[in-house]
């Protein structure tokens, strides 16, 4: 089945947290503490596996998590990552935020990776918080919260020769006879449901990768049809050849109205090399119409070809054109890690928000929150450091400009407290 689109729910793993441990040896009665730091959780990571051509993968399993870090251990030890989660995609797949609708990544070249969530970082124990004022620390972290993400992946499909053209065209039938491809053929309109792939063979060196695109109809652009669907397809093709049904009603009309709904769903589409293949030459009636057909394209400027898809007629010398364009136009750039988009926050995690509620407050911000998931409430020295934390931010000065006032409860995260000055 051909997946060209589909959402998913992503998280990386949670930090281990850290530990909270002294040194108990013989003859050493008061050791010092040795607890470790918890392991970062794991990645999760898009890799391009070029085998792949659909999103099929990610049909029945639409949830993916990383491993979590384990906990940190005694004598300093620090607790075992864990493992990234690599999910495979083909060529050409588009990684959405499906929340923000912004675009994270652009998966093109074979082995390209592309990390979508971080794991938490591991908590660090109470070896790392003795100073020379408080060599017993009772103090550590818990491990980072993961991140998850709602994303929307979109492939595109990677050819070097797109077929375009009116339903009922020959695409199929030019794209099963010069390819191994078997696309379902039959006599009526949107036969072809979803993009086809197959590779000509021109000589032992030399291969072309065609994909046929389902037929267009006027509004394509605007989604009517299959169009908006299919056309995202179009736009990584080098070269296209449009094929003319010769039996149609205008055929110059649906080329004009082919180009248009191209032109429309993205002008970079319209300045595309083309080759015009007129199709169903084997019959009198295209053969008649030809002469005509050709003097009207070749004075817009376009090359035009006359085929038989059936028969064969004419296929060689359309593809060894295309091939010669091929040859001809500049290579595609070739985007570094550093150029693809990345998703980069725009808010400061920093920034936070006051609400009064019913129970009292709630205070919501990136780094306040996860600062309340990896406190050790149960430790004294921890919820100490948590409230230094909340004077850092502002946020306690924001809280008492707010009226809260001792007994109030304030919910940070998942945690309620009692305010208390």
């Amino acid at each position: 089945m051909f997946i060209d689109e589909i959402k998913i729910h992503v998280r990386s793993g949670r930090g281990g947290a850290g530990m909270v441990h002294f040194r108990r040896e013989k003859y050493v009665p008061f050791g010092g503490p040795d607890g470790g730091d918890g392991g970062r959780g794991g990645d999760v990571i898009f890799q391009v596996e070029p085998t792949l051509n659909t999103l099929s993968s990610f049909r029945r399993r639409t949830q993916f998590i990383a491993r979590d870090g384990a906990k940190g251990g005694v004598n300093n030890r620090s607790g075992k990552s864990g493992e990234h989660l690599v999910l495979l995609a083909p060529p050409g797949t588009l990684v959405y935020d499906d929340d923000a609708g912004e675009l994270l990544g652009d998966l093109t070249d074979p082995g390209q990776t592309l990390i979508v969530c971080k794991g938490g970082r591991g908590g660090r124990g109470n070896a790392r918080f003795a100073t020379s004022t408080n060599k017993a620390p009772r103090i550590a972290e818990k491990g980072e919260p993961p991140e998850e993400r709602h994303l929307r992946l979109e492939l595109k499909l990677i050819a070097d020769v797109g077929l375009v053209g009116a339903p009922n065209a020959g695409k199929s039938t030019l794209l099963a006879a010069v390819t191994n491809a078997k696309p379902k053929i039959a006599p009526y309109p949107f036969t072809t449901l979803q993009p086809n792939l197959g590779v000509a063979e021109l000589d032992g060196e030399t291969t072309l990768i065609l994909a046929d695109i389902p037929g267009l109809i006027e509004g394509a652009h605007q989604g009517v049809g299959l169009g908006h669907e299919f056309l995202r397809h179009i736009q990584r093709t080098r070269v296209l050849i449009h094929l003319l049904d010769g039996l149609a009603q205008d055929p110059l009309l649906d080329f004009a109205q082919i180009n248009t709904e191209l032109a429309l769903f993205d002008p970079r589409l319209a300045e595309k090399p083309q080759i015009v293949a007129f199709n169903k030459m084997d019959l009198l009636e295209a053969q008649e119409r030809w002469p005509g057909i050709r003097a009207e394209l070749e004075g817009r400027g376009y090359e035009a070809y006359a085929i038989s898809a059936v028969a064969g007629d004419g296929v060689r010398q359309v593809l060894y054109r295309v091939q010669q364009i091929l040859e001809e136009l500049p290579p595609e750039p070739v985007l570094t890690a550093e150029e693809l988009p990345v998703y980069r926050p725009e808010a400061d995690p920093r920034e936070f928000r006051i609400e009064r509620i019913p129970e009292g407050y709630r205070v919501t911000g990136q780094s306040i929150e996860r600062a309340a998931a990896m406190t050790y409430w149960e430790y004294d020295q921890s919820a100490h450091r948590f409230q230094r934390i909340l004077q850092t931010l502002g946020i306690e000065d924001a809280l008492r400009e707010a009226g809260v006032q001792p007994g109030d409860t304030v919910i940070i995260g998942g945690h309620e407290l009692e305010w208390s000055d």
